[in-house]
């Protein structure tokens, strides 16, 4: 069965080069265009696309307002958004995302025709086959597909985050919160940062894979629906417990120790790592090296392997680490490789993460 695609963007140049880009990909057909929101719900409705290319800004209705009518009128499509890198476009791509798009891409700016379908066709590829993957774990999970044997097994029962005793724990320092996320990120900590209590007792340090420009509106989202203080963080800032610091899109965050037992900031510009800047592993690996014994990390939803590195260099100083589970990732890429690896304590679904989170720093803090 093909994966239907429409592809809505009020600029012709755009439609055709997205077109182009989806066209020939095996198993992907491209059942048609429109050029504004309020053509793009008509044709969906006709259509019945599994998926949609949304551009973020249009006249008539943007691409926030689709979302809001597609989810007011009950349709289960797809969408990845397309947006421009600039503030405004950053700031409406986590509201869309928030809202529940799978996962987002950036116009290429300026480039040859050529270069520019290279570069849509490359990023989309492993967008789409993600989303097909999600589509048929969904069908599993909702009983429509026999489940296949299981390719994993879990280190300990998500049960033993809120009910059982942190293991492996070195309490060497006051405790501190990790957290990796990419795709389906910025809806997933939309619901676990304000799960977390404003007196929490220790800072919070979340990498997320997003360009420069995203990674702000994103900080300032949460900060608006969480007890905790959450700003993205900045160069050589002494980090404070009951804030979480979201590192830069397009640079790297790591900690060092500082006077007196600080904890300091550092954001460079160290080459990416998994294809990734900011990586997980880079934030992991320095509180490993800088602050055994003290970490609590979170691995989330996202594709690929960043952080499993991280994480068993955290485990070997001593940390309690959490995944979360299949069934509320929106792209089981991250977690599994971890759970594969043999380096998480325990698989959590997402609404029980907060909770597992608060019971480790507290057990950590003694």
């Amino acid at each position: 069965m093909s994966t239907r695609i429409l592809v809505v963007d009020d600029t012709v140049v755009f439609r055709r080069i997205v077109s182009d880009a989806l066209t020939g990909m095996p198993g992907v057909e491209v059942v048609g265009t429109a050029s504004n929101g309020r053509l793009a719900m008509s044709r969906i409705a006709a259509l019945q696309p599994d998926l949609v290319t949304l551009d973020i800004e249009m006249p008539e209705m943007n691409g926030i307002e689709v979302l809001e009518a597609m989810s007011a009128a009950g349709m289960n499509t797809g969408v990845i958004m397309l947006s421009s890198l600039t503030v405004r476009g950053g700031e409406m791509t986590v509201r869309a995302l928030e809202l529940g798009a799978f996962d987002f891409l950036t116009k290429p700016e300026g480039g040859d025709k050529e270069a520019n379908l290279a570069h849509l066709r490359a990023r989309l590829l492993p967008m789409v086959r993600a989303f097909e993957r999600r589509r048929e774990i969904r069908a599993i999970l909702s009983g429509g597909v026999a489940r296949p044997a299981p390719e994993i097994r879990t280190v300990a029962p998500a049960v033993a985050a809120l009910h059982g005793p942190v293991r492996g724990v070195r309490r060497t320092g006051p405790p501190m919160v990790l957290i990796g996320v990419s795709t389906g990120g910025p809806g997933a900590l939309a619901k676990l940062v304000p799960a977390l209590p404003g007196d929490l007792g220790a800072p919070v340090f979340i990498v997320q894979h997003m360009p420069a420009m995203f990674t702000g509106p994103l900080a300032e989202s949460l900060d608006k629906k969480s007890a905790l203080r959450v700003k993205e963080a900045k160069d050589g800032e002494a980090a404070e417990k009951n804030c979480a610091y979201v590192a830069p899109g397009g640079r790297q965050m790591k900690l060092a120790a500082g006077p007196k037992g600080a904890v300091i900031l550092c954001i460079t510009d160290d080459p990416a790592e998994n294809g990734c800047r900011p990586a997980v592993d880079y934030l992991f690996r320095s509180a490993a090296l800088h602050f055994p014994g003290r970490s609590v990390a979170a691995i989330l939803t996202g594709m690929g392997s960043d952080g499993t590195d991280g994480l068993r260099m955290l485990k070997r100083s001593g940390c309690f680490s959490i995944a979360q589970d299949e069934a509320s990732c929106v792209v089981f890429g991250m977690p599994k490789e971890a759970i594969q690896a043999g380096v998480v304590d325990t698989v959590t679904p997402l609404e029980m993460i907060g909770a597992a989170i608060v019971r480790s720093v507290r057990e950590v803090r003694g």
